[in-house]
C-alpha cells in the first residue's frame, strides 16, 4: 500500500472511531496576524440540506451561547518522548462525546468534517479520492470502513477555507488570510470554514509551516482548539510526519494539548515510521 493510501485509511479509521512529508513554503505572517482582537467568533449555521438520498432533518436551533471549555482535570503527563508511544488511532473520551452532543444541539452537520491545516491537508492527495468513488481507492483489509467513507461523502474532497498552502496556525486565526470572495468581512479562515461547512468534527493537522516561528505555536493552537470547542465541533488533533524543527518539539506540544483538553489525537507520526 502506498504512503498516500496509508494516510488515507488512517484518517478514515480515526473518523470511524469517533462516529459508531515535505512541507509547503510558509507564507510570511504579519506580526498582527497572531491572534488579532478583531477576529470574529465562530458562528453556527443551520445545516445545509443533505443530498436527496439522505433524509432531511428538521431545522435545529442556532448557537445561543458558546460551549464551555473542558474543566481542567488532573491527567497523566507525558515524558519528553512519551507522545511517540501513543496509539495511532485514538479512543473517544467522554469530553469529545460531550462536545459532539452539544454541537448536535446547536445544529452541526453530523455527516461533515472540516480539514484544518496547510497544503498537506489539501484535496488532491489528502482524502480526496474517497469522494470520487471506490474505483479510486482500495481499503484493503479495512473494508469495514466503507460505511464511514459513505457517511462523510462531500467532506473528503472539499477545498477547506482553512487548509491552504503556506498556512501556519496564526494564519488560520487572521482575517488577513481569509478568502475575500468567500468569507465575510473581518472573518478568519477558521470561522469562515466552520460557518460555511458547519462540521461536527475538525481534523487539525498543523505544525510543518510553524517551524520558522515556533514561539507562538502553542498559544495559537490553544486558540484554534478553544474556538473549535466553543462552536460545538470536536477537534481531532494530529501529529505531523516530519521533524523539521529537529527536536520534535511541535509534535510533543500537539500531543500534550490533546491530553490536556482530553481530545482525540491521531498519531500520524507513529503510523509512518515503518514506511521506507
Amino acid at each position: 500500500m502506498s504512503s498516500g493510501n496509508v494516510r488515507s485509511w488512517l484518517v478514515g479509521a480515526a473518523l470511524a472511531a469517533l462516529m459508531c512529508s515535505a512541507g509547503c513554503a510558509p507564507q510570511p505572517v504579519p506580526p498582527a496576524a497572531t491572534v488579532p482582537p478583531q477576529a470574529s467568533a465562530v458562528p453556527v449555521n443551520t445545516p445545509a440540506a443533505l443530498p436527496s438520498s439522505t433524509p432531511t432533518s428538521p431545522p435545529l436551533p442556532t448557537l445561543t451561547a458558546p460551549l464551555a471549555l473542558p474543566t481542567p482535570t488532573l491527567r497523566p503527563t507525558l515524558g519528553a518522548d512519551g507522545w511517540k508511544e501513543l496509539p495511532v488511532i485514538p479512543t473517544v473520551s467522554q469530553t469529545a462525546r460531550e462536545i459532539y452532543a452539544q454541537g448536535q444541539s446547536l445544529g452541526r452537520q453530523p455527516q461533515a468534517f472540516s480539514k484544518v491545516g496547510d497544503c498537506e491537508s489539501r484535496t488532491v492527495w489528502f482524502l480526496g479520492d474517497f469522494d470520487l468513488g471506490p474505483q479510486y481507492y482500495n481499503l484493503g483489509p479495512y473494508a469495514a470502513l466503507q460505511d464511514t467513507v459513505d457517511y462523510y461523502q462531500g467532506s473528503f474532497g472539499r477545498l477547506s477555507q482553512v487548509a491552504r498552502p503556506g498556512f501556519t496556525v496564526a494564519s488560520m486565526l487572521s482575517p488577513l488570510w481569509a478568502d475575500r470572495k468567500e468569507c465575510e468581512p473581518n472573518e478568519s479562515p477558521l470561522a469562515c470554514e466552520y460557518r460555511q461547512h458547519n462540521p461536527a468534527l475538525a481534523l487539525i493537522s498543523v505544525g510543518t509551516n510553524d517551524v520558522a516561528r515556533p514561539d507562538g505555536f502553542e498559544k495559537n493552537l490553544r486558540e484554534v482548539i478553544a474556538q473549535t470547542i466553543e462552536a460545538g465541533i470536536v477537534p481531532v488533533l494530529a501529529t505531523k510526519a516530519d521533524n523539521l524543527e529537529g527536536n520534535h518539539h511541535l509534535n510533543a506540544t500537539i500531543a500534550r494539548l490533546a491530553l490536556e483538553y482530553d481530545l482525540p489525537l491521531w498519531n500520524f507520526w507513529r503510523a509512518v515510521q515503518d514506511l521506507p
